[in-house]
């Protein structure tokens, strides 16, 4: 797998991510708690794929990296709103740790490029 092809896998993947997370949120129960955290849960989740597709378009190795850290915080966020789902209720915990999972996989992946990317430019 080229570089190239890299970077499509996890555009397609995190734009899977988003789409999963919009669905998530558009069958949770209305109420005011779930109205504001699927908010919050909405605007990270789906800025995860966003930022990661800007961090290819870097014009630079340190502005790459910088932009992959945005996409690192925002998919950790993720993972904070999701567990707040389960702890309140809003969501299932197989729903919610199966979304935790996909999440993980995704920060592990975004760390990896930033570590490899660090290594790359001493």
């Amino acid at each position: 797998m080229t570089l190239e092809d890299s970077s499509d896998f996890l555009k397609v993947r995190t734009r899977k991510f988003a789409l999963a997370t919009i669905r998530l949120c558009e069958n949770l129960k209305v109420g005011k708690t779930s109205d504001i955290i699927s908010r919050q849960f909405l605007r990270c989740s789906t800025s995860v794929g966003a930022n990661y597709r800007a961090s290819c378009r870097g014009r630079s190795k340190p502005d790459f990296i910088f932009k992959l850290g945005i996409v690192e915080e925002e998919i950790d966020e993720s993972i904070y709103w999701l567990e707040l789902f389960i702890d309140t209720n809003l969501l299932s915990r197989e729903k919610g740790e199966l979304a935790i999972r996909e999440a993980e996989e995704i920060l592990s992946m975004v760390v990896a490029s930033i570590k490899t990317s660090r290594a790359k430019t001493k």
